[in-house]
This record gives structure tokens, C-alpha cells and sequence, in this order.
């Protein structure tokens, strides 16, 4: 663009009026929108197809991904609930219910929602069914909440549902056996 006269009006610049400056500005320009070109589908290719500059280009895919800021609040606000409504299933594993947590706090981290480490390692042990309250209380009586990850959490977490799962079959196969066991005494 070139400025004409005193009145501050800008007008596109010929082509044979353009600098090194100019020259260097356009394949700029043009790499870069043929990287974003080259790295979309079809279907996004049509969104861009009359953008000029790799900056409309950008800011098109942006709308196109994440929406406008109104659409972005609206999926917060969705996912929030979602996370503050979280809990676990009855038929839910440890793993399925950390599984299906992780990606609402993932979505939430895309949108630059970032929830304190503390906060989810409390969320996790709060939505835990009535059953493994014993365990929940053995966790915040002996483990630091503030440095505690969430990976070793839920490894624990998994190892103590092995265990009850395991002590669960042990009484189940028990009970199996004692009928015969006393039919064989009589």
C-alpha cells in the first residue's frame, strides 16, 4: 500500500512500484500461505479460498476450529458443568472413569481453561462412589493433596481396586465351595 497526497488515503501499490522491502513482505506472504494451504482438507480449503493474506487465512481457520469468542465462552461454560456434574459411574473402572474425566479436562485445557492440579486430585477423590470412602479417607489422611499427581493417584487407585476386585472373587469362589465341603462332612 502507498500513501497519496497529504490526506493520509492509501491505494495498492503497481507492481513496478514495489521496494525490496515489498518484494520480501509478498513471498512471505505467499510461503506462508502455502503452508497453511498445503497442512488443511478439502472441506477447510473452501473456507480460505478467497482470503488474500496468510493472516485471513489464519484467523478464518481459527473461526472455523474454535469458533468466535461467544461460541469459545459457550463451550467453557458447557464443559465447566460437565466437570462440576463429573462422577463416577457405578459400572465404571477406575480407568473408564479416568478416561472420561482426562478429556473433559483436556477440552478444557484446549481452551485455555487450566484447572489447578489440586482441585482435579480432590475432584477425583470426591466423585468416587460411597464404597471406597475407606480409601479416600487412607489418601488425604497420609498423602499431600497440594504435591500429590494425578497419575500416581490413580495408580493407587487402580492398584486398591485390583485388590478389591480380587478379594471380592476369592469370597465369591469361597462361598461356591462351603456346600459341598459340608455335604462331604455329614
Amino acid at each position: 500500500m502507498k500513501t497519496i497526497g497529504e490526506t493520509a488515503v492509501t491505494a495498492p501499490k503497481t507492481r513496478k512500484e514495489y521496494n525490496d522491502v515489498d518484494r520480501k513482505a509478498i513471498e512471505k506472504n505467499f510461503r506462508a500461505k502455502k503452508i497453511l494451504a498445503c497442512g488443511i482438507g478439502p472441506d477447510e480449503y473452501n473456507h480460505i479460498l478467497a482470503c488474500q493474506s496468510a493472516k485471513e487465512i489464519w484467523e478464518a481457520l481459527q473461526t472455523a476450529h474454535k469458533g468466535t469468542t461467544q461460541v469459545k465462552q459457550s463451550k467453557i461454560d458447557m464443559l465447566t458443568t460437565k466437570y462440576e456434574l463429573f462422577k463416577m459411574k457405578e459400572d465404571d473402572s477406575i480407568q473408564d472413569m479416568h478416561t472420561r474425566f482426562t478429556s473433559i479436562i483436556n477440552e478444557l485445557h484446549s481452551l485455555r481453561e487450566i484447572i489447578s492440579r489440586n482441585k482435579l486430585v480432590r475432584k477425583i477423590l470426591n466423585v468416587l462412589p460411597g464404597s471406597w470412602e475407606s480409601k479416600v479417607n487412607a489418601i488425604t489422611k497420609v498423602k499431600d493433596l497440594q504435591k500429590l499427581m494425578i497419575d500416581k493417584l490413580i495408580g493407587n487407585l487402580k492398584t486398591y481396586e485390583m485388590k478389591m476386585k480380587n478379594d471380592h472373587e476369592r469370597r465369591e469362589s469361597q462361598k461356591g465351595e462351603e456346600p459341598s465341603s459340608q455335604g462331604r462332612q455329614q
